[in-house]
Formats: structure tokens, C-alpha cells, sequence
């Protein structure tokens, strides 16, 4: 069956260049014969970019696919309506990033994706591995990621001047930080699922309930997370790190103090949608005890990257003079030398390393019964063959924070407040029209 191009200018749409990119699911619209026609309906116009009911069905599979649901005509339908508008927020997130000039980086998105591989404790290409298995393409998850990095950009770009909070600002919210000493806090993650109208509030509630019963029968937070919260700390797989109660919502608040650790909330009702959160763990701030880590490493790079399976001479060569040098390493002095006849590819010492912090588990569990001044064996990764020596380890109570991580928060919060409230303006400021038949 001949198939042409679907020409929207001929609709009388007013159709931007760069229209095809801002479909999250996007691309050439192809359709073929009336039944093809009416599969391509659309299914909103935003600010004169359409959103297709294929890219609805598209992005619904995924989500029906990733969450671990039967990708039935049933299951589609009730995800619709929730899509539809996570693609209209989206579809104005990437206006905005146009518009701002913002550029996203292929070092951005291999970052966010690391970021997500680590938080699943997974192999550098073990979310693509799992993503291809289920049928979904990676190239969906990327578009996302790109989505939520350029959108950050253009916050980062409103807020100006007032990103960065002064001396004065991080002084201040150490110091009120003193009075906080002891006091419970709370490692979150949370998922956030937008009401952008009051009438779409019981679709949402809906969307809300799919993904905790997915969530509650195996589906990974992270990944779920990275794909369908609205928040920025999708970026990091929901995960907000320690959070005083104060700092929560009210009604988030309530939920989590009652919790035990792993359990995932109900939707929570918050200004602006539902929230579902998990939570993590609990410590008294300030009060923790921990162990520090000063670690020394010698990193002998591969001729070539190595991606698995056999490997090639010049990685097994690499390999050799790992075991080799390894019974040379008698202390960190002699740890330091070696890397800098190395090349120092990479940095001897990271400085000191909370235990607590390293992931994945199994490379935290040999930090911690590494024998100090014993060279580990050779860890091998996708650049190049590591040997790790432990130098010291003490056990301390972590105190307040330090003055980078402090504006860090500050940080956090100002970009988290104005993503609301530009959410707010795009929404009250765009011609939206959606097809209720669609």
C-alpha cells in the first residue's frame, strides 16, 4: 500500500520548524488510506505543536511496558488521558528550551543515564539491556532525559543572579542547621504526577494508582521515575536524598513519619497533583555514625574500550600487568607512584569517601573489608583495569555539612520552586487545544 506525508499545513495548523523534534515520541507522520488517517488523529495542539494520538499510544505502551502491565486496549485507554497531558507539559518544556537556546550535551545525557544504572545498581549498559528486553526503545528514555536536563537549563537561566545563593545566604542556613542536630530526617523518593486542571484530577489520581500497584509488584522505582515523574529529581530516579520534615509537605509529612523503611506511600494530594514517595531510611542529623574512607587507586587504561564478552590482546595484556603490579603494592605511597607512571588517568586519591554513599553494594562491601594497605584485586570497567587500596578508615559521626553541599540544597529548592511557578505561566500563556474525540 503506497503511503504519503501527512501535510498539517494543509489542516490549517500552524506547524514550527522544529515541530517534529518537540513530539516526545515524534518524528514523520506517515499515514495510509482512511483507517491510517483516523489512527493519526490529533490528539492536542500546543502552542501550534501537535501531539498525535500515536504519539499518545506510543508513550502509554512504554509506560505499560516498563511498568510491568498487559499493554491491553483496556490498559491503554485508561492511561490515555494522563499521558495526553504529561505530553502537553512536556511539549512546553521543550518551547521553553527552544526558546531559551538551551543545549543539552551528550556528556549530560550519558551522565543522567550512569546516574540511573547506579541507582539500580546496574552495569553501564544494563538499563539499555533491560529496556531492550522489554520491547522499549532506548532512544524513548534518551528523549526524556533530554527533556528534563534542557528544562533544568532554562530554570537555571530564568533564576540568573539568584541561583547562586551568597556566602551569606550558606552561613545562614548552617547556622540554622546547628538547631536541627538530632532531629529525624528522612531519605525520600518520590514520583509526581501533575494536575494541570481540577478536571483532570480523578485521571491522575488513576495514573497515580497504576503505578504504585506496579511499583508494589516489582517495577524499579528509579526507572519509573526517570520516565513519568514531573518533578526535577526525576533526573536522579525520584531520589530527593535527606530531607528535614519541615522542608516536606504537610500531608507528605504525615504519610512518611508513619512509614517503615521501603514501604511506598498511596498518592498523596499536594499542591499541583499527586505524590507518591518512597522511603528510604531515617537518621538522626548530625548523629550518624559513619565510617570515612581515604582510598588509594592506580587506574591502567585499555588500548580500547572494552564492552564486554572476550576480550582482545592489547585488554588482556592490561589485564597481566594489572596482576602483575598488584604484588608490588605494598602501601599507598607505592600505590601513588605506580598511577603516576600510569599516566595519572585518573585522579590517585577522590579524597575522603563516605562509606555509606558508595554504590554499587558490592563495591561498597569490599571498601569496607578491605584490609588497609592490601591492594584489592584488579577491577576491571568499560575504560580500564583499577587496583584500590584502602589507606585509612574511621568511624565519625557525620556532623553538619559542609558549605558546597549546604548551597547545593539551596540550590535544589530555588530551582524546584521556580519550575512550579514557570509551569504555572507556560500553562496560563499557551493556547492549548485538545480533541475530546481523540
Amino acid at each position: 500500500m503506497n503511503t504519503r506525508l501527512f501535510d498539517l499545513r494543509r489542516a490549517g495548523l500552524r506547524i514550527p520548524m522544529a515541530a517534529l523534534a518537540i513530539t516526545v515520541l515524534g518524528g514523520a507522520l506517515l499515514v495510509s488510506g482512511t483507517a491510517q488517517a483516523q489512527e493519526a488523529r490529533i490528539a492536542a495542539v500546543v502552542n501550534g505543536t501537535v501531539i498525535t494520538n500515536q504519539d499518545v499510544d506510543a508513550r502509554a505502551r512504554l509506560f505499560a511496558l516498563s511498568a510491568g502491565l498487559p499493554p491491553s486496549a483496556d490498559t491503554l485507554t485508561r492511561l490515555k488521558p494522563q499521558i495526553t497531558n504529561q505530553l502537553i507539559d512536556q511539549t512546553l518544556q521543550l518551547q521553553a528550551i527552544e526558546k531559551n537556546h538551551v543545549v543539552v550535551t551528550q556528556k549530560q545525557l550519558a551522565a543522567a543515564v550512569a546516574r540511573i544504572n547506579k541507582a539500580n545498581g546496574l552495569p553501564p549498559n544494563g538499563l539499555q539491556q533491560r529496556l531492550a528486553k522489554a520491547g522499549i526503545p532506548f532512544s524513548t528514555l534518551v528523549s526524556q532525559f533530554r527533556t528534563q536536563i534542557g528544562w533544568n537549563g532554562v530554570l537555571k537561566k530564568h533564576l540568573g543572579a539568584n541561583l547562586r545563593p551568597t556566602k551569606d545566604d550558606v552561613l545562614a542556613e548552617r547556622h540554622a542547621m546547628r538547631r536541627e542536630i538530632g532531629q529525624t530526617q528522612y531519605h525520600i523518593a518520590e514520583i509526581f504526577v501533575p494536575i494541570d486542571r481540577p478536571r483532570d484530577a480523578q485521571n491522575a489520581r488513576k495514573f497515580a494508582d497504576t503505578v504504585i500497584k506496579q511499583l508494589r509488584n516489582g517495577a524499579a522505582f528509579p526507572v519509573v521515575a526517570a520516565q513519568f515523574s514531573q518533578s526535577e529529581s526525576a533526573l536522579t530516579g525520584g531520589d530527593k536524598g535527606w530531607v528535614a520534615p519541615d522542608l516536606l509537605d504537610p500531608a507528605v509529612r504525615q504519610i512518611v513519619e508513619q512509614m517503615p523503611a521501603g514501604a511506598i506511600s498511596d498518592p498523596v494530594r499536594v499542591p499541583g497533583g499527586y505524590e507518591i514517595v518512597s522511603l528510604l531510611g531515617t537518621r538522626k542529623f548530625g548523629e550518624v555514625p559513619t565510617t570515612i574512607l581515604h582510598v588509594n587507586q592506580v587506574f591502567l587504561k585499555f588500548p580500547a574500550p572494552f564492552n564486554g564478552g572476550q576480550p582482545d590482546a592489547g585488554q588482556i595484556a592490561v589485564l597481566n600487568r594489572a596482576g602483575a603490579l598488584r604484588a608490588s603494592l605494598h602501601d599507598c605511597a607505592a600505590v601513588a607512584a605506580a598511577n603516576q607512571a600510569a599516566g595519572s588517568v585518573r585522579p590517585t586519591s577522590p579524597g575522603p569517601v563516605d562509606l555509606s554513599t558508595v554504590q554499587p553494594a558490592a563495591f561498597q562491601q569490599l571498601l569496607g573489608s578491605l584490609p588497609i594497605g592490601q591492594a584489592s584485586q584488579p577491577l576491571v570497567s568499560h575504560h580500564g583495569v583499577a587496583l584500590v587500596m584502602v589507606c585509612s578508615r574511621v568511624q565519625k559521626t557525620t556532623g553538619l555539612p559542609g558549605l558546597n553541599q549546604v548551597g547545593q540544597e539551596l540550590i535544589q529548592r530555588r530551582v524546584a520552586l521556580e519550575a512550579r511557578q514557570l509551569m504555572d505561566t507556560l500553562h496560563r500563556e499557551a493556547i492549548i487545544t485538545r480533541n475530546p474525540g481523540a
